[in-house]
């Protein structure tokens, strides 16, 4: 029963991160993204509490990279791959 439930909750990881990204990409401010991905961040340090979680980590990284230059395509490719996967 237990993988059974397995992949369902991957696709909702996927679907969730994917619909945050996508959010975080087209709809917050550029310095807003990172102060955001840092808030994202700063909770994941208290992923041992019910609500906040380990998963804030990346997803903080993945806000703060999308304001660098450099890392900029590769958050844009991911979310391309997601939405080709688990879109809408």
């Amino acid at each position: 029963m237990a993988e059974q439930q397995r992949p369902d909750l991957a696709l909702r990881i996927a679907r969730f991160t994917y619909t945050t990204l996508k959010w975080g990409r087209d709809h917050v401010p550029a310095g807003v993204r990172t102060l955001l991905g840092l808030l994202f961040m700063v909770g994941g340090f208290f992923g041992f509490l019910p609500i906040l979680g380990f998963w804030m980590l990346p997803l903080g990284l993945a806000f703060i990279a999308m304001d660098l230059p450099f890392t900029r395509h590769k958050i844009d490719d991911w979310i391309e791959q997601l939405e080709v996967k688990y879109g809408d």
